[in-house]
């Protein structure tokens, strides 16, 4: 069992950069792959990125390649998002969440969700 709290939401600037941070509970954080999701209104939750238990490893939506980046850092239980060149199409409520699955891409093979954190992109 984990517990995910994801923080660095707010409102910004189109062109402007947030860092999302996601803190992990207990001690078996580095057993799971990590990846960020997010919901837009009236949109199904889709995939942003995700990394490997090692952090070695990175996967990106083609609509955030190149401007997002993930990161984790396993001696603080966190995963990092970095968000660079924010569009008001990135607007939506971002969630982390782990899985023991290797199938990272695969949205139903994350077990443990985190409560989400609004991003609001003003044009």
């Amino acid at each position: 069992q984990v517990q995910l709290v994801e923080s660095g939401g707010g409102l910004v600037q189109a062109g402007g950069s947030l860092r999302l941070s996601c803190t992990a509970s207990g001690r078996t954080f580095t057993t799971y792959g990590m990846g960020w999701f997010r919901q837009a209104p009236g949109k199904e939750r889709e995939f942003v990125a995700t990394i490997s238990r090692s952090g070695g490893s990175t996967g990106y939506a083609d609509s955030v390649k190149g401007r997002f980046t993930i990161s984790r850092d396993n001696a603080k239980n966190t995963v990092y998002l970095q968000m660079n060149s924010l569009k008001p199409e990135d607007t939506a409520v971002y969630y982390c969440a782990a899985t023991n699955s290797w199938d990272v891409l695969n949205i139903a093979q994350y077990d443990y969700w985190g409560q989400g954190t609004q991003v609001t992109v003003s044009s």
